[in-house]
């Protein structure tokens, strides 16, 4: 019981819960079990980028331009149901997953290959992607009239109360806690994030892995942006504009440390649960919305000096046996 209470997921399910319990105390209708699912399903956007992007943090690198490759992967998937309304969407869909996976492709080539900070690298990206988004549309917006009705209906599909929208993360969360736990390439890229040196004297080539995780993240962006047009039906030069911030809080509540190596997919979900709970619940109960980006800071401050206490406790515990063992 001691152990589960220090347990990082167990502490931030806690904190869920009794958040839960506070906005159903104030707003009892909250609680319902259809708004809870409506919750889960606005979330699903960054719980699907979230988990790339955990990826990415666990090999001591940030993809900054997640956000850019959503809103240029959106753009040219509403672009191609526009022109072609014919297309079969899920010849859309492969479309934009395979330009999200070329567009992180390209910042782990330069990191890996060209020894480019990440930051450097996906900054520069962002600015790019955001620029071309532009020369695309023109400036012009694709509303919803000029979408076809099945590439706008798929997501809200239900299947047993969720729609589709909220399966795909669900989907997404069994495919990358199957990745990271269950195969070998997963744990590799945490060994690469946990001891740069170390996992390249056994073999583990830091950089490929690093590029995998790059790769992996624009695969969810790619397929995230298919989902974002077809739920707010609507594609223009700013989707997404900041959306990179609230990924990389969910990743950083879930304790996924900035310092590589350490992180887990049920720590992401409950950190992207966490901001989903509040994003909603705040015009609920009579909190302006602009108040949101300041509790996200505010939340990502404790969770980054909650991780750097626990890193610092688990590295005195480790000295403190090995002075023991070498006496």
């Amino acid at each position: 019981m001691k152990d589960l209470i220090k347990n990082r997921e167990a502490q931030l399910g806690m904190v869920i819960a009794l958040l839960l319990l506070l906005i159903g105390f104030i707003t009892p209708d909250f609680l319902a079990f259809s708004n809870l699912l409506g919750v889960y399903n606005d979330t699903s956007i960054l719980i699907i980028l979230a988990l790339g992007q955990m990826l990415v943090i666990v090999t001591r690198c940030i993809d900054l331009s997640v956000a850019a490759n959503v809103a240029l992967t959106g753009m040219v998937v509403a672009t191609l149901n526009n022109l072609y309304p014919e297309l079969p969407v899920f010849v859309i869909i492969l479309t934009g997953a395979m330009l999200g996976t070329l567009l992180g492709m390209i910042n782990g080539w330069l990191v890996w290959k060209m020894n480019i900070p990440a930051i450097v690298v996906t900054l520069g990206t962002m600015s790019i992607y955001r620029g071309t988004v532009f020369l695309i549309s023109k400036g012009a917006w694709i509303n919803a009239h000029q979408m076809s009705e099945s590439f706008l209906q798929v997501p809200r599909f239900e299947l047993l109360g969720l729609p589709v929208l909220g399966w795909c993360s669900v989907v997404a969360v069994a495919v990358m806690y199957y990745f990271t736990r269950h195969r070998q390439l997963g744990r590799k890229i945490f060994a690469a994030g946990n001891n740069p040196t170390a996992a390249y004297y056994i073999g583990v080539d830091v950089g490929k892995k690093q590029f995998l995780a790059f790769t992996i993240s624009g695969l969810c962006a790619g397929i995230a942006s298919y989902l974002w047009i077809s739920r707010y039906a609507v594609a223009y030069v700013d989707i997404a504009n900041g959306f990179e911030l609230q990924v990389i809080a969910a990743c950083v509540i879930g304790g996924v440390s900035i310092a590589g190596g350490t992180g887990t997919v049920l720590g992401c979900l409950l950190g992207a649960l966490f901001l989903g709970i509040i994003s909603n619940a705040l015009p609920v109960i009579g909190v302006s919305p602009f108040w949101q980006m300041a509790i996200s800071g505010s939340v990502i401050i404790l969770a980054v000096i909650a991780n750097s206490r626990s890193e610092r406790k688990l590295g005195r515990i480790i000295l403190r046996k090995a002075v023991q063992n070498a006496s």
